[in-house]
């Protein structure tokens, strides 16, 4: 049996990677701090025989007895309110935490994969992105502790794949929703969603015309998987190219939700923002076969039912009549 550690194993992403790689019969190692991550996202697997949870935070050394095949490092605050909360812890998960599980992938001649982001691009001058474009990114700028910890990552992960030959993978990751997300975690869907709910009023910043390009969690778990088992070792894009403004997404979720006297207001842009997000994913096409299957209508409604369920008491009651 094949031993998997997945760091970041109790959030939105790495939750469903432990799903699906027990379902395909590995040894799964789950690793979390929590600080963004939260254990009920994975309570349903600790009966299971082959799933173990570590407590633990990568940034300082890391241990997993015996051997390893695979190592999926997902830990890092992922939210602007998350890293703009917690930019030194970040930093030190991109930096120091990727170092040690490179450091970990050597000792055990493990396959190790990096979750980077589409922030690498920044605000992007090219569009849509492809894996040759080298970003605009403000390394000072108030997002710069997150797209610059990525970019380091990245860096680091090449230098360990030139220099010592370890087999490494480079995802990056565009937006991603689908159940097991925060309600409250800053990004603009389920803030839209967790408004709706409530029968208040959406809040978009800016004019609403900066798009966004929103891949469900299924299919880029298969992305994952395929690239994790590809021979490719340099960055991938794993994303939705279907391409949509933040007022769109605000009104197809008021529909969903069928709020009942929505409105829509509009605030300041913050800083950096960037202004269209797209992924071109030629590249995976090609060498993974991979394109996304869950059509955005789709993939809202299961979402919204998934908040729903676990999130009754923010319901307004004119949506229950």
């Amino acid at each position: 049996m094949k031993k998997v550690l997945i760091t970041g194993a109790a959030g939105f992403i790495g939750s469903h990677l432990a799903d699906r790689y027990l379902k395909d019969g590995y040894h799964v190692v789950a690793m979390d701090n929590l600080i963004t991550g939260s254990l009920q996202n994975i309570e349903h697997l600790f009966p299971q025989q082959y799933f173990e949870f570590h407590y633990h935070d990568v940034s300082t050394f890391v241990h997993v007895p015996g051997d390893l095949d695979y190592i999926l490092h997902f830990a890092s605050p992922a939210s602007p309110i998350d890293y703009l909360r917690m930019p030194i812890q970040t930093l030190k998960v991109g930096s120091l935490g990727t170092h040690n599980l490179l450091g970990l992938a050597k000792e055990k001649k493990a396959r190790l994969l990096i979750a980077s982001t589409s922030e690498v691009y920044g605000d992007p001058e090219v569009h849509p992105q492809t894996e040759s474009y080298w970003g605009n990114v403000n390394p000072i700028g108030p997002r710069g502790v997150y797209d610059e910890a990525k970019r380091f990552q990245e860096a680091m992960t090449m230098a360990y794949h030139n220099y010592h030959g370890l087999e490494t993978r480079i995802i990056r990751i565009f937006n991603t929703y689908g159940p097991r997300m925060r309600l409250a975690d800053g990004r603009a869907l389920p803030a839209f969603f967790g408004q709706a709910m409530a029968g208040e009023e959406l809040t978009i910043f800016g004019d609403g015309q900066q798009t966004r390009s929103f891949c469900y969690i299924d299919d880029l778990i298969e992305g994952i998987v395929r690239l994790m088992d590809s021979e490719y070792h340099l960055p991938v894009n794993i994303g939705n190219p279907d391409e949509i403004t933040i007022k769109e997404l605000a009104e197809e979720i008021i529909k969903i939700v069928n709020h009942p006297e929505a409105k829509i207001t509009y605030h300041s842009l913050p800083e950096d923002d960037p202004k269209r997000r797209q992924p071109d994913i030629t590249l995976a096409q090609r060498i993974l076969e991979w394109s996304p299957q869950i059509e955005r209508a789709e993939g809202l409604q299961r979402t919204f039912e998934y908040f729903m369920k676990k999130f009754p008491a923010i319901v307004s009651s004119d949506l229950l009549k």
